[in-house]
């Protein structure tokens, strides 16, 4: 990851500040406290709100681990992902192949992500939010509200809205190329990707078509052409505009810790996961404060970023 001084610096004063904490059985945890200096250096390099880090609880390790069905770019996946880890909740991912429709179709009658099941009890669901309130309900996953409730911001939700087509231009293209992300190992799950999800400027309808002689949707070959070129388009023009609305966003995140006051809640679940795959966009320029929580969400999430795989 190739990081700026300043970043640099600051993600090395926060990123692992979390309190000590005893595992279930007994294993301490690894923990780590940011020196005066570091804490005067981060002040002195960021105008980042001063805000306390999460403090993670116990390790929870079940006897039978539960698990977690996704593909690894959905932001929806990624959100129980990031809670669980949050939660400190040791849990199996299983990386379904984006061609793969009899796997998720025998657990819950059609192809989507993310399942999660707890084998222990014969439960198989589906759907991020439903999937997060029940870990959090559950005793045998430790303390319930660790996460807090969504805010209801409204700013942030205007904002994830005004960059949509700009980041589907970029990123689709992205996630299929590298041909590295688990579930698009494999020619015929990156084809499975580009048959369903457009690029803009067209629309779903036109792109996948309805199913009729009338609108049979673009021709694959197609599909694949207009995926090409994306790939080799001059990404200057969209980086820009990126750039800019990434300090729009990072005076809308409160501190490097969490992106509404009160403390880490269901706010940073929904924009941490979705800002995840801007990370594979090659020459992005994040501000400080914004590269910090990206990359302390991370580590206390154990879900890793893709700046090594970016294009």
């Amino acid at each position: 990851m190739k990081l700026g001084l300043t970043t640099f610096l600051l993600a090395a004063a926060s990123a692992a500040a979390f309190a000590p904490a005893a595992t279930k059985n007994g294993a301490a945890a690894c923990v780590a406290t940011p020196t005066p200096q570091q804490t005067m250096t981060a002040l002195s390099l960021s105008s980042a709100t001063e805000a306390a880090p999460f403090t993670q609880g116990p390790r929870i390790i079940r006897d039978e681990l539960p698990i977690v069905y996704v593909y690894d770019h959905c932001p929806f996946c990624v959100r129980v992902r990031l809670a669980l880890g949050i939660m400190n909740v040791k849990h199996n991912v299983d990386f379904l192949g984006n061609d793969d429709i009899a796997t998720p179709t025998k657990l819950v009658g059609k192809k989507i992500a993310p399942i999660f099941a707890i084998p222990e009890d014969n439960l198989v669901m589906m759907e991020s939010l439903d999937i997060i309130e029940k870990v959090d309900q559950d005793e045998r996953f430790g303390a319930s509200g660790q996460i807090k409730p969504a805010t209801g911001r409204t700013d942030i939700k205007a904002w994830q809205k005004s960059v949509q087509i700009l980041l589907r231009t970029l990123q689709r293209p992205r996630y299929v190329a590298t041909g590295l992300l688990p579930e698009f190992q494999q020619l015929d799950g990156r084809h499975a990707f580009i048959k369903n999800h457009q690029l803009p400027p067209y629309e779903k309808p036109e792109w996948k078509g309805d199913g009729t002689d009338e609108n049979p949707g673009m021709p694959m070959d197609e599909k694949l052409k207009q995926y090409a070129e994306a790939m080799a388009k001059d990404p200057a023009p969209l980086l820009e505009d990126l750039n800019s609305k990434l300090i729009e966003l990072d005076d809308l995140v409160y501190s490097e810790h969490y992106c509404s006051e009160g403390g880490l809640s269901m706010d940073d679940i929904d924009l941490w996961a979705r800002l995840r795959s801007i990370t594979i966009i090659k020459d992005v320029e994040w501000p400080a404060k914004l590269r910090a929580y990206m990359d302390n969400l991370s580590a206390l999430g154990d879900v890793p970023l893709y700046d090594e795989m970016a294009l």
